[in-house]
């Protein structure tokens, strides 16, 4: 693990220096000759992991950018707003477990946006409970999630630390939703989601698309997984619109692994997208290639047929995102036998609801514990009510709209 000097910024520099690790405890030495910074962000580079940093700049967090690629780390850092004012370091570590917990130890929490998560997420999250520090990522991987609940959950809880995968606008946001609408009284128990927005996505967010048509994605019936069908679609009623999206199960989402054992909610399903058309029927135009193509092939000839597809892709950081352009929208139905709740919550720029909703999880894991420790929701461990107030507060969501047969 390398630690690259600053070139911009307060005028802080902290020293190239690599930290040994011990092979056999697997816990790192002190770094008596760096500056703790309470927070890691893992893949500063990305498009998400730039705006993390961004909003722990705002919220006065000192952090750790890391990545891969220094260099690349280094020059995305350096164009944020008003990093000059920020206290930040910059470190470039290869993805190995043991150069990760070195890179972890002294920190307390952990960001990552590195994926995909089901192949870099395991050694990420090891990395972080080895060194003692809470563990957020941005995944969107159903099977990341229920793997990381799996494997790690207990060991996270049993160290007093935090493993909330999926903190993100397309999950976070449509779980406070959700939240809002089981507030509204007795007698719901089935939600029945729509998460959409409006713009492309990232490079990573179209590498999880790849990713998760590997894997069985869920629901969940009567508080048991029951499987999509991949090629499902569903036509649904944009709120505020005269119109209507397509979307797909993306994967199953994170919502159905959030309300497993929730005794408020027996079934939950989700569907999402983005509000262009064209990028739908081009994603449900890939599910069925994948079906029909690449699915029946043995594991090696299937991961060499998506790598193909996904080397075509661009890789260029996407441009800044547009409030008046770059909207989205959770939609909630919560439905029982003495009820009826609808909740819709209109917003904007999705990845930086995403930015803000980690910087600000991160800052709150460094003033208080989470209210739950272990495998977690974001909505779980720091309460869906503040982190409305939040998405507010930065003016990235309006009041949520609430119509109610109780």
């Amino acid at each position: 693990m390398t630690r690259i000097p600053r070139t911009a910024g307060s005028g802080r520099t902290s020293p190239l220096t690599r930290t040994r690790v011990d092979e056999s405890t697997h816990m790192s030495e002190n770094r008596q000759d760096a500056p703790e910074k309470p927070v890691v962000v893992y893949g500063a580079s990305g498009y998400t992991g730039r705006l993390i940093c961004e909003y722990l700049r705002e919220y006065r967090v000192p952090f750790t950018a890391a990545g891969r690629d220094g260099k690349k780390v280094r020059d995305v850092v350096e164009k944020i707003p008003g990093i000059e004012t920020a206290d930040y370091e910059i470190a470039e570590v290869p993805h190995d477990l043991d150069a990760l917990t070195a890179l972890f130890s002294g920190a307390r929490v952990v960001c990552s946006t590195v994926g995909p998560f089901i192949k870099y997420g395991p050694d990420t999250a090891l990395a972080a409970l080895r060194a003692g520090c809470h563990f957020l990522d941005t995944t969107g991987e159903q099977d990341w999630t229920l793997l990381a609940q799996r494997e790690f959950g207990r060991r996270f809880a049993d160290a007093g630390l935090l493993l909330s995968p999926g903190v993100a606008q397309m999950y976070t946001t449509g779980e406070i939703a959700a939240n809002i609408a089981l507030d509204a009284g007795p007698g719901l128990d089935t939600l029945d989601m729509l998460a959409l927005w409006k713009g492309f996505p990232t490079y990573a967010s179209t590498q999880t698309i790849f990713t998760i048509l590997k894997a069985d994605w869920y629901h969940l019936v009567d508080n048991e997984y029951v499987a999509w069908d991949h090629r499902a679609t569903r036509e649904c009623v944009v709120p505020g619109r005269h119109g209507t999206a397509l979307t797909v199960p993306w994967g199953g989402t994170l919502h159905p692994v959030w309300f497993k054992d929730d005794p408020r909610v027996a079934t939950c399903t989700v569907t999402g997208g983005v509000l262009d058309r064209t990028v739908m029927d081009g994603v449900v135009a890939t599910t069925a290639m994948f079906e029909e193509r690449i699915r029946p092939l043995d594991p090696a000839a299937r991961e060499a047929a998506l790598s193909e597809i996904a080397s075509g892709l661009q890789a260029e950081m996407p441009p800044r995102e547009n409030p008046r352009t770059n909207t989205s929208v959770d939609s909630v139905y919560a439905s029982g036998p003495l009820g009826r709740v609808h909740v819709a919550l209109h917003g904007n720029s999705n990845y930086k609801q995403t930015g803000l909703l980690q910087a600000y999880s991160a800052y709150s894991l460094l003033q208080q514990p989470p209210r739950r420790t272990g495998f977690a929701s974001a909505c779980q461990a720091f309460g869906h009510r503040e982190l409305l107030g939040v998405l507010k507060n930065f003016g990235l969501v309006m009041d949520p709209i609430v119509t109610a047969h109780t």
